[in-house]
């Protein structure tokens, strides 16, 4: 007899990841996925009125987070198994193991969304339900809970760099760049997305245009009375916007 069919929600900010996830899963025999979301809000109508068997949920998004999602999961809403998918290191996860069915890094490998499912389906109801109470009890904190990983495109290729190696995003049109010492790279996330998940860090925005890492700038230099030009580590060079300029002064302290 066939096992019964995983009814699966994907819910992660970010459309590169939801869509590598999408395209796995949907070659998994007994495995449906009934949609995808963006944001906590959108996730948490879906698992109420879809009340899904699995839930593959990124732990940073912007307004509501994967934890805060979880928080306000009761039995109105149905409690599903869930997977964390993130960027974060192995030392982060390790925190949240005891509450989440199993936990992928991003990239996701195909071998791993596989181990992922066959734990779900080992899991019973219960088990689901004492898990989501134990991630609940998780504190949510973004001081808590730094972004740490960022996914960089290159080619047909995504590649997992930690946020200390970048310098810089920079807009381009629809496009967001990442610099890094010697490279660059498309970024998979809109720079203000990359702005809140990099809140509470060493990155602030220092034009409509540009995001820069501090630990990164080496020179700042006057270009008139209030517009000033930042040179990073890797020579790139940035102008500051006359709204940012005295902050970002404040916080190098020049």
């Amino acid at each position: 007899m066939s096992a019964p069919t995983l009814r699966t929600l994907i819910v992660d900010d970010e459309p590169v990841a939801r869509r590598i996830l999408l395209e796995e899963l949907e070659t998994m025999e007994g495995v449906e996925v009934l949609g995808e979301a963006d944001n906590g809000f959108v996730a948490l109508e879906m698992i109420t009125s879809t009340r899904p068997d699995l839930v593959f949920l990124d732990l940073q998004m912007p307004e509501m987070g994967g934890l805060d999602l979880v928080r306000r999961l009761s039995a109105e809403t149905s409690f599903p198994a869930i997977v964390i998918v993130t960027a974060f290191d192995q030392h982060a996860i390790r925190a949240f193991e005891a509450g989440a069915v199993d936990y992928l890094l991003k990239p996701v490998s195909r071998e791993r969304l596989l181990q992922a499912v066959e734990r779900v389906r080992r899991n019973s109801p219960r088990q689901a339900v004492e898990r989501v109470a134990q991630l609940q009890e998780i504190p949510t904190s973004r001081d808590e809970l730094p972004a740490r990983k960022i996914i960089a495109r290159s080619g047909t290729e995504y590649i997992l760099l930690a946020a200390s190696e970048v310098y810089a995003f920079q807009a381009e049109g629809d496009l967001v760049w990442i610099l890094t010492a010697q490279k660059k790279y498309l970024a998979t996330q809109t720079l203000k997305s990359l702005e809140d998940r990099l809140r509470n860090t060493s990155f602030r925005r220092i034009h409509r245009a540009a995001l820069v890492n501090l630990d990164h700038v080496r020179k700042m230099s006057t270009l008139s009375s209030q517009r000033w030009l930042v040179t990073m580590g890797n020579r790139t060079e940035f102008i500051v916007s006359k709204r940012q300029a005295s902050s970002i002064r404040q916080l190098l302290s020049w």
